[in-house]
């Protein structure tokens, strides 16, 4: 009788948009363990600082906002401290920033890899969101530090339950930040002068964002165009839970929530449709 192989793995293509085979990613866990890794130590591997450019580049930016928006515009921050204020809206922005930029350049930036091996392809995305949170422990624990500090001069800042709902509101920046990098992913293929405006892209959704000015600031005509923005909901309870100010809803919040539902869901099918011939257009 002849000798049969029987092999462990069977790579088919994909036969449709929605062919996305979950256990196939926890199954190659150990690599998104090793791009998390990859992605953490080599971003500052040959500084002179290294991991310390993680507090230094939010406390730059936060003191910027303080000499510019807080002390030359006079944007008021509802009686908080400048630095507590900014920083809080800030870091998880930045969380949200970091994982968009790097997940839109994931064919360009992986093509030789995705031409030699094969692997689930949503590994890269989900691996750039993962070793962003690293990043972002460091800047919380910076605002930590400068909670307690404001807490002990007698500011009025308390723990509540709404804590615990902290880790809810970073996942949600990170999965928008993950939905909305494989849409321009995809689009970049195509369009390969869309990186180059998507840096000036993010500054301007930054200002269309609540981060250097409290909604209360905002006349009534405009907080509604402010608050569409799906992201503004996230930094908006995100503030509120650390700092106890400012005021979100509970249909904007559920907005953002439905918004990232139908994001992931269009993302992944735009990514899987062009992950099956990118290789023949880069």
């Amino acid at each position: 009788m002849k000798d049969q192989k029987y092999w462990t793995t069977i790579i088919r293509p994909k036969r449709h948009l929605l062919d996305i085979n979950f256990r196939d990613i926890l199954h190659y866990k150990d690599l998104i363990y090793l791009m998390v890794r990859r992605d953490f130590v080599a971003q500052y591997k040959q500084t002179i600082l290294g991991p310390l450019w993680y507090i230094i580049q939010p406390l730059l930016t936060t003191f910027m906002f303080i000499v510019i928006f807080g002390h030359i515009a006079k944007i008021p921050t509802n009686g908080m401290p400048h630095i507590l204020f900014y920083l809080s809206g800030l870091i998880i922005w930045n969380y949200f920033r970091r994982s968009l930029i790097g997940i839109s350049n994931t064919f360009i930036a992986n093509v030789g890899l995705f031409g030699k091996v094969y692997f689930p392809r949503l590994i890269i995305p989900i691996s750039i969101v993962i070793s962003n949170i690293f990043q972002f422990l460091i800047q919380f624990f910076l605002l930590m530090l400068f909670w307690m500090y404001f807490r002990f001069k007698g500011v009025p800042l308390f723990l509540s339950w709404q804590m615990f709902l902290l880790p809810l509101f970073v996942i949600m920046a990170g999965l928008m930040g993950l939905g909305f990098g494989l849409f321009i992913s995809a689009m970049t293929i195509k369009y390969r002068d869309l990186k180059y405006l998507l840096n000036f892209g993010m500054q301007l959704w930054m200002y269309a964002t609540p981060i250097v000015y409290p909604t209360s600031e905002i006349p009534e005509r405009w907080k509604f165009l402010i608050m569409l923005n799906p992201i503004s909901p996230i930094v908006e309870i995100f503030r509120k839970t650390l700092l106890g100010l400012g005021h979100i809803s509970i249909q904007w919040f559920l907005y953002s929530i439905f918004f990232l539902i139908f994001l992931i869901f269009t993302g992944i099918i735009i990514f899987n449709k062009v992950e099956r011939n990118f290789m023949d257009t880069v």
